[in-house]
């Protein structure tokens, strides 16, 4: 019988990765068990979908705290509680410390829309079309102290279009998230991929540092 691991989803916002995850683990040979869904917004669309999927909920003001690293020390607590063996942030919209993401080395995953080095931070489609970029996309990567700059898992890459607009842009690369999420979670569930001192290792080798790249 194979082992079943289990994930906590962080989020702030309307949770459509989240409802990714949630799918893809509906399969019969899924080993990703969705144990919580933790979001810093009680009125985070992503925790109803949580709900009505039969999924324990929590939500953790971070207005309630004094500082940083308060609130991140509740937030692991609260994490912690639940003995997850990968936490996953799919739009959670807080700048994590340095205890926070020691504390969850190698085992903590997040997507970043845009083809990372590429477009740290925010409004990546808007940049990716000022710079006249023919390519464009989303990356999923652990997370290290450096913000949107830990080791790349896997990247979508789809060709940028004359008529593009950040929106058009963004609902393609959402698309493609709602992909290579999912892909990433079960490769740590099954054992496939983890973090080495030199980098990603999938199936024991090391990857590329753009990470596994999937062509639309």
């Amino acid at each position: 019988m194979s082992q079943t691991c289990d994930v906590v989803v962080l989020l702030s916002g309307t949770g459509s990765n989240l409802q990714a995850l949630i799918d893809s683990t509906r399969t019969g040979d899924s080993q990703v068990r969705i144990a919580a869904v933790i979001s810093n917004r009680a009125d985070a669309f992503g925790l109803q979908r949580a709900r009505e999927a039969g999924i324990d909920t929590r939500s953790l003001d971070h207005k309630a705290f004094d500082g940083r690293e308060a609130f991140d020390a509740a937030l692991i607590e609260l994490i912690d509680a639940f003995n997850p063996k990968l936490v996953v942030l799919a739009g959670f919209m807080r700048i994590l410390s340095a205890d926070f993401v020691r504390h969850y080395a190698g085992r903590l995953l997040n997507i970043h829309p845009s083809l990372l080095p590429k477009y740290k931070g925010l409004h990546t489609h808007q940049r990716a079309l000022e710079a006249g970029d023919t390519e464009h996309g989303c990356s999923v990567h652990f997370v290290t102290e450096e913000l949107d700059g830990g080791p790349l898992v896997v990247q979508a890459v789809i060709p940028v279009e004359l008529h593009d607009s950040p929106q058009s842009l963004a609902q393609r690369v959402h698309t493609q998230e709602h992909l290579i999420y999912p892909m990433a979670v079960r490769w740590f569930a099954e054992g496939r991929l983890s973090l080495g001192e030199q980098g990603t290792l999938l199936d024991g080798q090391l990857l590329a540092a753009s990470g596994h790249l999937i062509r639309t």
